[in-house]
């Protein structure tokens, strides 16, 4: 199993090399403990090991076993749960006209019996540094971590009707295709029929597929009354009412994706029970056109059972 991901940083090699390479950083930007704020971590007094023991994130240790100063480190991981097997894990430094280029490798293997999910957790592995990487960058251009979660626990949503654009496209491209929609969306439903909207926009994920980069998804939203002139390109839906998991992102939206991970993480460690009638949605309380990024906040909604 191989994972390689880079990002550009604006900074010397010489700002983020000591940031990465004493394991007493790690927990201000690691995407792991994001899931689990109340994990222990056990730091090493000399930064080059730690370890864990998590409900949600499992068990690993990790020790720093070589390093070039400001250039490179290579790592030995260990993860005990929820399956044991081992890795190598490299930083490379690469200093640029526009900052440094950092790059983080993994080399790994899964048990036999796994072999059927290789390319699969080479992709989610992949998510995981790529959102790992995001808030380094944050934190060595910024000084902190723009990404805040909040576990809400079991929320009631209430039943709504709502007006969507629904869309089918590449995982990889979600991004552009859902500002498009909400593009096209909000100004109809603002200058024509603004007394009908009856709450805060909402995406409905119907169908995820990070592995054949394929995703299915309705941006839309609640509205007290369905206008007689609805173009044909909208759609009306309904949602009844439901209870959900509910975890709260505040900051920029290109983080979002550390909600998502941190309620699958918290699926797959029984915290609830996934309901198999409802899809997952999102509500976006604030908009990006008139919030600054570090204030936008959103809810990821996992129905229960």
């Amino acid at each position: 199993m191989n994972v390689n991901k880079s990002i550009l940083i604006d900074a010397t090699p010489a700002k983020i090399f000591p940031i990465i390479n004493n394991l007493n950083n790690w927990e201000q930007w690691s995407p792991w403990r994001l899931a689990e704020p109340t994990v222990i971590i056990n730091v090493a007094k000399d930064g080059k090991y730690h370890d864990w023991d998590g409900d949600i994130i499992g068990s690993e240790n990790l020790k720093i076993t070589s390093e070039a100063k400001n250039e490179s480190i290579v790592m030995n991981l260990q993860f005990l749960k929820p399956w044991k097997s081992k890795a190598i894990t490299k930083f490379h430094l690469k200093k640029t006209k526009k900052g440094t280029l950092v790059q983080w490798t993994m080399e790994s293997s899964l048990p036999f019996f796994l072999f059927w999910m290789k390319k699969q957790m080479e992709i989610f592995v992949g998510m995981d540094y790529d959102r790992g990487l995001a808030l380094l960058k944050d934190l060595v251009e910024t000084g902190k971590t723009n990404s805040n979660l909040e576990f809400k626990g079991i929320k009631t949503f209430h039943a709504t009707k709502f007006i969507g654009i629904k869309t089918s496209c590449a995982f990889s491209a979600i991004a552009e295709n859902m500002e498009r929609d909400f593009g096209e969306l909000m100004p109809y439903l603002m200058p024509n029929h603004q007394d009908k909207i009856s709450g805060n926009g909402i995406s409905i994920y119907h169908d995820m597929n990070v592995v054949r980069d394929k995703i299915v998804y309705t941006t839309g939203h609640p509205v007290s009354e369905v206008p007689e002139d609805l173009p044909a390109q909208y759609y009306v839906g309904e949602l009844p009412k439901f209870s959900a998991y509910t975890i709260r992102h505040t900051g920029p939206y290109h983080h979002i994706g550390n909600a998502w991970a941190a309620g699958m993480m918290h699926q797959r460690a029984k915290k609830f029970k996934p309901s198999r009638k409802l899809s997952p949605m999102e509500i976006m309380y604030n908009s990006p056109m008139n919030t600054p990024p570090n204030e936008l906040i959103s809810e990821i909604l996992f129905p229960v059972k």
